[in-house]
């Protein structure tokens, strides 16, 4: 190739970068596609030509990027391509309205995110001045929160390179290849300085331990940390409270408190409070907590969840009962048939979408530190089982940027390498971390957890060719999440022969499975990955697509948005039609249309389109190699019946899940995803419709992670 006599461009800011005709042809080449014409010949052959143009008319000085498309839009009409300008211009024009709209909420887009990703960035993420006006663009974003965790560097080794650490781990964030816990990319770097996400505080039977519960709450909440509690050890309603001579009024009326107080504090406006509550199916209340929920409205910023254990499973499979356990005096008080409290707990959650379960049972026999006391809780979302005390920051790698250019596989090496800047970022974390309370500062450093999941698992398996409803799709989870496992603990270990392993490690299960040494108790756990994967433009952790055409409302626009791997493959195979994505947002869901082809059909099944079964299978798949937890919702079409609800929570408890979470669409009047169902509700939109910050979780906007 001649080099060009351009070798440089002026960017729409003023900026400066070097000429890359690559740049022109890959334009001109997807437009062409767009009209169903692929010549990557034609294309080279034209931007050619753009080219010669451009030395013809800025010898001597440096062209805009305004400029160029301007040539290439008439280099394509005059050659007589007009359908192909067509297209060209139309993808213009989109762009320019995407520059636009960033451009009203006050952000410079330096890495070409999606609008709802800056959208996102700019309500939480960027730092802004005392007047609210953003003041660092996402690219400074990252740099700021690659700096802050590289310095841990340096109390391990003072000649350490903090600047090629700097700069790997900004590399993998700049690239969408990985992303860490929300307050870490809102605090690092920053006054604030907390930078974990989740916690578990205990709750202690006096007015003082609740209280004190309830003002570390407010403090992590107002730094963007999410809490679980377990209310377990509070005595029950009525009983008898010694040193006023009155009587209890239950965990119950203490949860409200708590809920009152995360809805005051808001968390600075940057991010709603999250709360898990968990109440132990031996306590007296237990009837009261199930049923907690069901007035919409009460315990909004909870998830609550019932701590079983094998002991209760066993007795509503022999349909037996069994004893309540009054946490004061450690006495039975009274009994229950064991299968009409987990009848009640179905049908509640079929109603409402709450209480889940906690296998407490299964949690404790995968607690790394036991001689430190048992589990009895986990964060907002489930997938980090704490001991009290404890906080573990998380981080996600995006699988959709893990598969090779060619579909074929995997790329293992770039995943390897993924893993391991993730382990050395995340237990950097632990180190330069600000932690809300001395306690938690050294329950957190002496057990070091790490939570290193995933995201874009959904479009990882559709640019692999595999539906995620089946053998293909589970026997992959497995084979991904054991090689990341296996790479984490091999990271975790080179790092503890350089800094030493946790400092509870004697006596772990570590130690006893015969390690000398390894950094973190824990090192993976699969959370939800909310706004994350908003940043990242990829599918929420684990989930499967919700839909494939919707629209979202942002600043008050209605904007459609459908999958990008759907598009390309729709717009390559050529059935691609605005009005086949307007149908599609419809329902989301493709299946039944006769105007997408039976294999696409089955790639890109959505969480409604799959049943029940798959989507419990899926999870335990993953928790096999996990050592925390999953965080995962058994999403649930309207018309799903007690008994489906009945059949996933046993299937989870079978096939040793940690916890499970199930959400029947339409059992909540307030939805931050709508569907176009004219049965539900009186519901008549005309398309789906998602709040901005909708990211295929929690569609009853009750989950913020």
């Amino acid at each position: 190739m001649v080099k060009s006599k351009i070798s440089l461009v002026r960017k729409r800011d003023g900026r400066l970068v070097s000429f890359d005709q690559n740049r022109i042809t890959n334009a001109i080449l997807k437009a062409l596609r767009a009209v169903k014409h692929e010549d990557g010949d034609l294309a080279k052959k034209l931007s050619d030509r753009v080219v010669e143009i451009l030395e013809e008319r800025f010898a001597g000085k440096i062209p805009g990027v305004e400029d160029i498309q301007d040539i290439v839009e008439n280099v394509l009409i005059e050659g007589g391509y007009s359908e192909v300008a067509k297209a060209y211009i139309l993808y213009r024009n989109r762009r320019t309205q995407i520059r636009e709209t960033k451009k009203i909420m006050g952000v410079t887009d330096d890495l070409k995110l999606t609008i709802n990703a800056i959208r996102v960035l700019e309500r939480r993420y960027l730092l802004k001045d005392v007047h609210g006006n953003v003041v660092e663009t996402p690219s400074q974003m990252f740099r700021r929160v690659a700096k802050a965790i590289a310095s841990a560097d340096k109390a391990y080794d003072p000649t350490a390179d903090l600047k090629r650490v700097e700069e790997t781990f900004y590399r993998v964030m700049a690239n969408l290849e990985f992303l860490p816990n929300s307050p870490t990319l809102m605090n690092a770097g920053t006054e604030i300085g907390q930078l974990s996400a989740c916690f578990v505080i205990p709750v202690e039977d006096s007015i003082e331990g609740i209280f004190d519960a309830l003002k570390t709450m407010a403090i992590i909440h107002k730094s963007g940390g999410g809490t679980g509690f377990s209310f377990s050890r509070l005595r029950p309603r009525g009983d008898i409270v010694m040193s006023t001579k009155g009587v209890a009024s239950g965990p119950v009326s203490f949860m409200r408190i708590f809920d009152v107080t995360t809805d005051v504090i808001k968390q600075g406006g940057r991010r709603r409070g999250a709360n898990m509550g968990v109440l132990s199916v031996y306590h007296p209340d237990i009837i009261e907590f199930i049923t907690a929920k069901e007035k919409e409205g009460v315990l909004r910023n909870f998830n609550i969840s019932v701590a079983v254990t094998d002991e209760f499973m066993e007795a509503v499979q022999k349909d037996e009962y069994y004893e309540l356990i009054n946490p004061r005096t450690n006495k039975p008080e009274g009994k229950l048939r064991a299968r009409d409290v987990f009848d009640l707990i179905v049908s509640s959650a079929w109603r409402t979408g709450d209480p889940g379960l906690i296998f407490l049972d299964e949690i404790n026999r995968h607690n790394p530190t036991p001689e430190l006391g048992m589990i009895e809780s986990t964060n907002p979302c489930g997938e980090v089982p704490l001991l009290p005390y404890e906080s573990c920051n998380l981080g996600s790698i995006n699988l959709s940027r893990m598969v090779k250019p060619d579909g074929s596989d995997f790329d293992w090496d770039k995943l390897r390498e993924t893993v391991r800047v993730a382990v050395h970022f995340l237990d950097n974390v632990i180190d330069v971390n600000k932690y809300p309370l001395p306690e938690i500062a050294r329950m957190t450093r002496l057990t070091r957890k790490i939570g290193l999941g995933v995201m874009g698992f959904a479009e990882a398996l559709i640019k692999l060719g595999i539906p995620y409803d089946s053998e293909e799709a589970v026997k992959t989870a497995e084979k991904l999440m054991k090689f990341i496992e296996d790479e984490a603990i091999k990271k975790s270990v080179e790092l503890a022969d350089i800094r030493g392993p946790f400092p509870s490690f004697k006596g772990s299960k570590w130690d006893k499975l015969g390690y000398s040494r390894i950094r973190n108790a824990t090192l993976t756990s699969i959370a939800p990955t909310g706004t994350i994967s908003i940043i990242a433009g990829t599918s929420s952790g684990i989930e499967p697509l919700f839909a494939v055409s919707f629209v979202r409302n942002v600043m008050g626009t209605q904007l459609f948005e459908v999958n990008s791997l759907f598009e390309k493959i729709a717009k390559e195979r050529g059935f691609y039609s605005v009005e086949l994505m307007r149908k599609i947002a419809r329902t989301g869901s493709v299946q039944g249309l006769s105007e997408v082809p039976e294999d696409v059909r089955r790639l890109f099944v959505t969480a409604l389109d799959i049943s029940p079964e798959w989507h419990v299978r899926m999870q335990a798949a993953f928790q096999k190699y996990v050592d925390n937890a999953v965080s995962k919702t058994v999403n649930l079409p309207y018309e799903a019946t007690i008994e489906d609800v009945r059949r996933v929570y046993l299937l989870a408890y079978k096939l040793k899940c940690k916890g499970i979470t199930v959400f029947r669409y339409g059992s909540r009047k307030e939805q931050v995803l709508v569907l176009s169902h004219p049965s539900i509700r009186g519901v008549t939109e005309p398309f789906i419709r998602v709040d901005s910050e909708f990211s295929g979780i929690c569609p009853s906007g009750e989950c913020p992670y």
